[in-house]
Formats: structure tokens, sequence, C-alpha cells
């Protein structure tokens, strides 16, 4: 994982419960202040022999504990683009919520989209996917995931062509404290439109409160993962 800066903000109702903010209590750090993190330049970092510290065809997580066009990075996201550039030998993939400010803040030189670029799309509800999915599809992106975590409600996506534009779609129910439910028939009719579309999907993981065939269940947080992959629905 490569953490550009560190720092979150509550951005939607979807999302209240958020990782880095439990973290950062326990640590006495305030996770609203967004910061550059001591690996910054980590992609560029060589060793004493000259070669690169990250070594090549590395999947590089960025920037996951907070949104990289998130408004107080704005100063430092061109020296990040350069660095991405710099690194095509690496993959970076970035999730999102602010898909309606990445038109605006992308390096010149971008074109259609960097190759070893995967942006994704977060999307927990259906307000939030038909605002941002509109966006999410006009956007130069060459690799595209809509994250449908965490899953708060029922989503059709069936109006917006994803077999056309989009790798694969993530599904995952709210892990944490006071979460709220998922329900597996929600996950299987996202499922369902991946196998029609010939998209990949992945289960992700089930939330602490997970809802099948009508029964109510209290999964622990080491199991969510476990039981999602127990499911067997994932495509492709």
């Amino acid at each position: 994982m490569w953490n550009l800066w560190h720092g979150c903000h509550k951005l939607s109702a979807g999302c209240q419960h958020c990782y880095v903010y439990r973290g950062d209590a326990k640590r006495d750090v305030d996770g609203s202040i967004v910061v550059q993190t001591k690996n910054f330049d980590l992609p560029i970092r060589r060793k004493c022999n000259g070669k690169y510290k990250v070594a090549s065809e590395t999947f590089v997580y960025t920037c996951f504990t907070s949104d990289f066009f998130v408004e107080d990075a704005d100063k430092w996201r061109a020296e990040a683009w350069e660095m991405m550039y710099q690194r095509s030998d690496l993959h970076f993939l970035m999730i999102i919520k602010r898909i309606d400010r990445v038109a605006d803040y992308l390096p010149e030189n971008w074109g259609e989209g960097y190759d070893n670029v995967t942006i994704c799309c977060t999307v927990e509800n259906q307000a939030c996917a038909d605002y941002r999915l509109p966006i999410y599809r006009a956007v130069p992106i060459k690799h595209k995931i809509i994250i449908c975590e965490p899953l708060l409600e029922r989503i059709d996506l069936s109006s917006y062509c994803i077999g056309e534009w989009i790798e694969q779609v993530v599904a995952g129910g709210e892990s944490g404290y006071e979460t709220r439910p998922c329900d597996f028939d929600w996950v299987m009719e996202l499922r369902n439109i991946c196998v029609e579309n010939n998209i990949s999907f992945w289960f992700k993981q089930t939330g602490s409160k997970f809802i099948k065939e009508g029964k109510f269940y209290n999964i622990r947080r080491q199991f969510q993962h476990s039981q999602a992959r127990q499911a067997g629905i994932n495509f492709k």
C-alpha cells in the first residue's frame, strides 16, 4: 500500500463509520486533518544500488486512508501524478468518492488515461449511483471498477450499460460499530447483472450485520471476508 497522504473526512451519509477515524482515535490523532505521509515519494525512492525500492510489476494501493481527490491535497496531487507516470512499470489503484472533481484535476499528459492507473468509484446506495456513475463514465480512465461497499441498500445498475465500460463490480457490507445491515439479495442482484454483462464480480465481505433468506446474522470482523468467499458467487 502507498499512502500519499493521511486523513479522512465523512464524505457522505453512506460512509459514516470510517476505519481511519477509529484507528486515529486510538492513537490520539485528528483524522480530519490531511497531511503528507512519510512515504509520499516511496515509488521513486532507490536503493544504494540504484534500483527502485518498489519492485517492478508491484500492485500499489494508493491513498487508501484518504481520498486521492480530497480538496486538502490539491497542492500535492501534481507531484503524485508525476510519480505514477514515471513508474509506468507499477499499477496504481485508488478508490474515490469525489468523482465530480476528477476531470478538473487530471495531469496534462493524461490523454485517455494512464495504462497503469485504475480509478474505482464508490456507490453505496442508489442516490450515489445515480449521481456518480454518469460522471464516472464520462471521465477518461483506462481502468474502471464500481465499488458497492458499504452496500447499504438495493442498487439497480441496469440502466448504466456497465458491460461497455466497467471491468469489475465489488460488493460488501459495512464493518465496525453501529453498522447498517447488508442483504444477500442485494449482493446477488449485483452479481447477476455482472454475469449478464460478462464482467467480473467480487463479493468482498459480508459486513458486521448480514441478512440472508430473511435471517439476521452478526458476523465478527475476522470472519466477514471468509464468509463472503464461502458464498461461492465471485465471477470471472
